[in-house]
């Protein structure tokens, strides 16, 4: 693939056989942007574990203090009891049987789903659709709660949920590059903390193979993890 003259610059400021400081690589990703959007800024996260073993299968959520930048569009699925308090909250989309309908016909236009505990057996046959997405309700991820206020506020503000895929990696956004280096660097290290504290006791080793920070279609940048604060 032939590289633009912009993309080669850009290049040139990332070494790839250096491992930077999250505190440089923070500030290095606006200037190795290359888009003419707002691109996401991405972190990939290698861990030392064994996916396929139930209890190293890491899966959680995290708060993130600057939110990731994304308006995200979000479905309740709940009794009429609750659709005043999952609305009053600023949930998107609220109800039951009409949206496990319009899911089966192939409508996707949501980011998170949430659900009441109550719901779970009606709204069951939707993992085949939503579950390779990563969107079926979890009580792991906090989507699955009678809290559902609480839950579509938290989304809103900026919580994300992760799962590491059958490689051992955690991909997910922590920001936009119109982010300042320290709301990127805030965001990162909050999700890293939050996966420092789920190693598995039946993890061996390091931990912390790799991490790598990346905006759309930008090289990536090596974090070295000892620098990560709170690690």
């Amino acid at each position: 693939m032939k590289l633009t003259k912009k993309r080669k610059a850009v290049a040139g400021l990332v070494s790839k056989d250096k491992s930077y400081s999250l505190t440089e690589a923070s500030a290095l990703i606006k200037k190795v942007n290359t888009t003419k959007f707002d691109a996401s800024v991405d972190l990939h996260i290698m861990l030392g574990i064994d996916p396929k073993k139930a209890d190293q299968a890491i899966r959680g959520t995290a708060a993130l203090p600057h939110g990731t930048g994304k308006t995200k569009r979000v479905l309740v699925l709940t009794t009429p009891d609750k659709e005043a308090e999952a609305i009053k909250a600023g949930a998107d989309f609220v109800g039951l049987e009409e949206f496990v309908t319009k899911i089966e016909g192939g409508w996707m236009e949501f980011d998170v789903v949430i659900a009441t505990p109550n719901v779970m057996a009606k709204i069951a046959k939707l993992g085949k659709v939503l579950g390779p997405r990563n969107l079926m309700p979890n009580p792991k991820s906090g989507t699955v709660s009678p809290e559902v206020g609480k839950a579509v506020e938290e989304v809103k503000k900026g919580k994300i949920a992760f799962k590491v895929d059958k490689f051992g990696i955690v991909h997910t956004s922590v920001g936009r590059v119109s982010f300042t280096p320290a709301q990127i660097e805030e965001n990162a290290s909050t999700l890293l903390n939050v996966i420092s504290k789920m190693k598995p006791a039946s993890a061996k080793g390091v931990y912390f193979k790799g991490i790598s920070l990346a905006s759309t279609m930008s090289p990536g940048i090596n974090v070295d993890y000892k620098t990560v604060a709170g690690l």
